[in-house]
């Protein structure tokens, strides 16, 4: 891991998507399901920690960048739930089969190297009945769009991190072996339609 992705890179995330009243209410209802004992894949600087319902118990995170854990600090000492961060990628996650009620992504997905893998990890760690609850920016559904994020992606992949801005989050999930309960599609108000074409849904383990 380079210099810019460890010590550059998670000053930036923190800064560009901790704004309350864009990002707040995304937040907000992505989070409105979750339950019990939650896994957050990219845990990141802890935003969305403010968000989870009373009905959460604990969040395991796991983030692979050790850049974002000394962001997170502060924000993991003010949750009113445990929270504990594992040094660990998506796609081999450090937790037995049928561990979480609730496992969750935001954002995050965009960046992982090998989605199938990491969407199969999460199958199997979840409990049978467990929730997927994921909220991403991806591909657009209108062609021009989609045609300028596929440009794009290969210069944004180098400034943050490896995020694509051209994944289309209903069909990688779909294809899992998660069962999708369903998935909204939509542009996020006050953000560019490059970066702000959402898929927010929930998948269930069978």
């Amino acid at each position: 891991m380079g210099w810019w992705s460890r010590h550059v890179f998670p000053r930036l995330c923190h800064l560009s998507m901790r704004g309350e009243k864009v990002f707040g209410p995304l937040r907000r209802e992505a989070l409105a399901d979750a339950s019990g004992r939650v896994l957050e894949i990219g845990l990141g600087t802890g935003l969305n920690l403010p968000y989870y319902p009373p009905a959460v118990d604990s969040v395991d995170g796991v983030d692979p960048n050790p850049g974002m854990e000394r962001i997170a600090r502060r924000a993991l000492g003010e949750a009113s739930f445990p929270v504990e961060l594992h040094l660990a990628g998506a796609e081999r996650l450090p937790f037995a089969d049928s561990s979480f009620d609730t496992a969750v992504s935001t954002w995050t997905l965009c960046s992982v190297a090998d989605v199938p893998a990491a969407l199969a990890e999460i199958a199997r760690v979840l409990r049978p009945g467990g929730r997927f609850l994921f909220l991403e920016h991806g591909r657009s559904h209108e062609p021009r769009v989609a045609r300028w994020q596929r440009r794009l992606t290969p210069i944004q992949r180098r400034v943050a991190d490896g995020c694509h801005l051209d994944r289309d989050f209903e069909r990688l999930v779909g294809e899992s072996p998660l069962a999708v309960d369903r998935v909204d599609r939509f542009y996020a108000p006050d953000l560019p339609k490059l970066a702000g074409y959402l898929y927010r849904g929930m998948a269930v383990r069978g």
